[in-house]
């Protein structure tokens, strides 16, 4: 306890908030500029919420922008400094909003977002002075919460398909042919094997490497690296750079004034222990980001095929799926015609519904009450959904029969099938 509430330098923590800020705004403009507002909130007439969230719907046009225009001010002030907590708790609660309205706009590194959002809101707000100083559980706290990404992501990838089959590497890297110089050494499989092994080793040590003195140099250097070349390699948004930006808590709290070569602060004997109820929020905090990783135990085959434990578990690049779902529709006559999921989803609602059966299930349901609401009757829908994952050949994920009440009656209807 003496140890975590020990004064420390907050230079580290400064440039962390400025840094993530400054991302964050980045990451609004890229919803302005390539048009995600509108492909994510306008266009579909069909959303995924979750489950308990079905009454989060999205602004009307004109809105979803001005919410977004306020999100980049919001993350300004973040990384300006200027009432951090109130900014803070306002960007992540209306970027956590934006991502409650449709469970296919999810992505790790939003998620993280929301829960560093959270953390700057809750922990003491840092600024340069020469008698600032922070307890020094708050850069264990960050710490803490970038370590778990890393570690609960290398413990995810020890599955026979990353380590025995090196997928999703092997067909990612095989895509990679065409780079200069090294890409016949990339689509090579020894290369996807060594990649994938290498990958697991550095996920579940590097949180370690970088709190260790002597290796932190060298741990922090791979660390940029690792994350440069998969944002080189692979199409996944601001993820390297918020988890490099994310490493610099590891760092010792002063470097940025070593660095700048700024006059140490002079800070004091002791600071005053968090409140009770602040104790009970982080051990709360603590508890619920390991225990929800592991909700469903260590990572299988059938997890990957049915996303069972997929969300908030740092799961990150263990599965490559895509797939095609099919719905008929079948009335009282008998009459059976088919539904595009094109005409409510857009493409990539209609990408990730595919291989996810819950989605299936949901977007069946969907179906169900705009046809009896378009007057269609009591009306059985089928949806029929194949999948394929990291290189095995395409299977049937979903056989669904969803009935309208009133259409139970009818003899000449077969039994529940599929799963």
């Amino acid at each position: 306890m003496r140890r975590l509430l020990a004064p420390v330098d907050p230079a580290s923590l400064v440039v962390f908030r400025a840094a993530f800020g400054l991302l964050m705004f980045v990451l609004v403009v890229r919803y302005f500029a390539h048009g995600w507002i509108d492909a994510q909130f306008h266009e579909p007439s069909c959303f995924f919420p979750w489950p308990g969230f079905e009454w989060v719907r999205p602004w009307p046009r004109p809105w979803m922008h001005v919410h977004f225009a306020a999100l980049g001010a919001l993350a300004l002030l973040v990384a300006a400094g200027l009432c951090t907590r109130p900014a803070a708790l306002l960007f992540g609660a209306g970027f956590t909003y934006v991502h409650l309205v449709d469970r296919t706009n999810y992505l790790n590194h939003y998620y993280l977002a929301g829960l560093l959002c959270l953390l700057l809101a809750i922990a003491p707000p840092c600024r340069l002075g020469p008698r600032s100083a922070a307890p020094a559980w708050t850069v264990w706290l960050f710490r803490f919460q970038v370590g778990a990404v890393y570690f609960f992501a290398g413990l995810a990838k020890l599955q026979e398909d990353w380590l025995l089959r090196a997928q999703p590497l092997r067909l990612w890297l095989a895509h990679a042919a065409d780079v200069p110089l090294a890409g016949p050494l990339l689509a090579r499989p020894e290369t996807a094997a060594a990649f994938s092994w290498a990958g697991m080793l550095f996920d579940m040590a590097v949180p370690f490497l970088l709190l260790c003195r002597r290796t932190r140099a060298i741990a922090f250097a791979a660390l940029v690296a690792f994350h440069a070349v998969t944002a080189v390699l692979f199409p996944i948004g601001l993820f390297p750079w918020i988890m490099v930006v994310g490493a610099l808590v590891f760092l010792p709290p002063g470097w940025p004034r070593a660095w700048f070569r700024s006059p140490v602060p002079a800070l004091p004997a002791a600071l005053p222990p968090p409140r009770p109820a602040l104790r009970v929020l982080l051990g709360a905090w603590v508890l619920l980001q390991v225990a929800i990783p592991l909700r469903h135990g260590p990572v299988r085959t059938e997890q990957l095929w049915s996303e069972e434990g997929a969300h908030f578990s740092w799961r990150i690049m263990v599965a490559e799926k895509t797939g095609h779902a099919r719905f008929t529709a079948r009335d009282r006559a008998g009459r059976i015609w088919e539904l595009r999921a094109g005409d409510y989803l857009t493409p990539v609602q209609e990408h990730f519904m595919a291989f996810q059966p819950d989605l299936v299930r949901d977007f069946a349901r969907f179906l169900a009450r705009d046809l009896r609401g378009k007057g269609a009757g009591p009306v059985e829908i089928r949806a029929e959904a194949w999948a394929t994952m990291n290189g095995r050949p395409a299977r049937r994920l979903v056989d669904l029969v969803l009935r309208d009440p009133d259409f139970s009656t009818f003899s000449d209807i077969a039994g529940p099938r599929g799963s």
